[in-house]
């Protein structure tokens, strides 16, 4: 029943990816507005996971898993009869998100219960793996449903599956014993960073949209302006600020905890230890640009190449193939060189595969061409990131190496949040300012004609379609423009991507080795940490 759970975990976090293009064109609507279907499960599976983790603690992480599974369900259910983008985000970004914090962190507690010794080392290992595979073969399943059936049983089959989850934990998982001493919950912390992380991620996200100094256009919800265009500056500016405010706060609420030793959410005097401060320095930058791939290719793929979204999984799966691969390379040549190592080759070789897809993009492209350079991508990400968990952990004390664990991915997951917002927002603005220079530049197009187009393309922005009413000679002239300028586009949050990865290379630079052998705990908590990533 565990691996249920990580199988219905790692396949949500990468089997829409493939249907994001389909859902922008059945809901008419923007990338950014569909951006926050994904970063904003990140979001709160960051933001609740430790939470998540004390409430097991607290009332029983068999119960927190029934919990967590039925809220996923629902959650899916919700996403799965969406008409429209504000019922995937209730459904997929918030209830989704809430149950798998829930679920993620009693998996991981149920195993270190249910094992010892080597026998928890080789749970922990299954579960990385299968969470592994289940991440890998998310864009393929998500190609097969989206062309064959519909992207909404992407989340079907959650609600399959997470009945059967909740028998199975009621029948074979053991109630477990709930603590008697209760520590209390830092509701306050998880407030204020799951807040600020909010409205930096929403900045982020919405510049383009609503200006990021000067107003651009009305802020509404539901109808109702909240902040009008008319407005000294935009509500961006205002976002920014407040989110300063509040993570500022975070800190120094945190800190204050730690003082009085009243079970702060984030321990930040365990940032002493230089492994685990770098190491989720690494981490967090690490992710800013580690799923930039997974979110350009496949509306490029789509949009520029016209793929079907079953091709377009089809195209991924030498990429999630070699995460495995390097998965298990890692793991077996850090008992020869040091970790660290690993840890560096695999970030330089993610970062000259993110260069490679880079040059290779454009209206020609073929599977051949792109193969190489999400080979490289996929083995560098699977050599380094369940070996810089273990950085991480490495020299953290046992008792405390959950609340690091948890601190870790976290950590992922806000770099993950930031790092899609950025890269939503450069494929975006990138495509579409490359498009309307090359449509003005063009000779054989007439202004009328030019000026419908222009207008066409920042209304569709990544869906553009040739106007109908234009000759089929233009038609043909207008897809060649815009497929170029979405290979150009997608080559900026790429190169992006491959700046940030090159950045975490450099940092790992003052990461100290680590000890050869890290406990025995520590390790599990790293090799569980794998699906996370994937």
């Amino acid at each position: 029943m565990v691996t249920t759970a990580v199988v219905i975990v790692a396949l949500d976090t990468t089997v829409l990816n493939v249907a994001i293009p389909t859902i922008l064109r059945e809901f008419h609507t923007t990338l950014p507005s569909l951006q926050w279907v994904i970063t904003g499960y990140a979001l709160t599976f960051a933001s609740l996971l430790i939470i998540g983790g004390r409430l097991g603690d607290l009332f029983g992480h068999r119960k927190m898993f029934i919990v967590g599974a039925g809220m996923f369900g629902v959650g899916s259910l919700i996403a799965a009869f969406a008409q429209g983008v504000p019922q995937l985000i209730i459904g997929e970004a918030i209830i989704e998100g809430m149950g798998a914090s829930l679920m993620m962190p009693a998996t991981l507690a149920i195993l270190s219960t249910s094992f010892v010794g080597r026998e928890r080392a080789t749970a922990f290992g299954v579960w990385g793996a299968v969470g592994g595979a289940s991440g890998a073969l998310g864009p393929v399943v998500g190609g097969l449903l989206t062309s064959n059936f519909s992207w909404r049983w992407s989340f079907g089959i959650n609600v399959i599956v997470t009945p059967l989850a909740i028998i199975g934990a009621l029948v074979f998982m053991q109630p477990g014993e709930r603590k008697r001493e209760r520590e209390p919950l830092d509701i306050q912390g998880a407030l204020l960073i799951a807040t600020g992380m909010f409205l930096l991620v929403f900045g982020l996200s919405e510049g383009a949209v609503y200006g990021w100094g000067t107003p651009l256009r009305d802020f509404q919800i539901g109808g109702a302006t909240i902040w009008p265009a008319s407005a000294p500056v935009s509500i961006v500016v205002a976002a920014f600020l407040l989110s300063a405010i509040l993570l500022t706060s975070f800190v120094a609420v945190e800190r204050s905890k730690e003082r009085r030793k009243a079970a702060p959410l984030f321990e930040f005097g365990e940032l002493r230890h230089r492994g685990f401060r770098y190491g989720l320095l690494v981490t967090v930058v690490m992710s800013l640009g580690q799923f930039g791939l997974s979110f350009v290719l496949p509306i490029f793929l789509q949009e520029g190449k016209h793929l079907s979204a079953q091709e377009n999984g089809l195209w991924q799966l030498p990429l999630g193939l070699m995460v495995l691969v390097g998965a298990q390379v890692g793991s077996r040549i850090s008992r020869r060189i040091s970790i660290l190592t690993v840890i560096r080759l695999g970030l330089l070789s993610a970062a000259i595969g993110f260069l490679y897809i880079a040059a290779s993009l454009n209206a020609d492209v073929t599977f051949l061409r792109l193969a190489p350079g999400m080979m490289l991508y996929g083995l560098g990400f699977g050599l380094s990131i369940a070996q810089l968990t273990n950085v991480v952990l490495s020299d953290v004390s046992p008792e405390k190496s959950g609340a690091a664990g948890g601190a870790n991915n976290t950590a992922r997951q806000v770099g993950f949040s930031i790092g899609i917002a950025i890269i939503g927002s450069l494929l975006s603005s990138r495509t579409v300012a490359g498009a309307v220079e090359r449509i003005q530049a063009s000779d054989s197009l007439s202004a009328p004609v030019q000026q419908e187009a222009i207008a066409a393309v920042r209304r569709g922005g990544v869906t553009f379609l040739p106007p109908a009413n234009i000759s089929a000679n233009d038609g043909n002239v207008l897809r060649r423009l815009f497929v170029d300028s979405i290979a150009s586009g997608a080559r900026v949050p790429l190169l992006f991507a491959a700046g940030v990865i090159i950045l975490s290379l450099g940092i790992s630079t003052l990461i100290p080795n680590p000890a050869p052998h890290a406990p025995l705990d520590q390790v599990a908590v790293a090799l569980g940490d794998e699906e996370l990533a994937v």
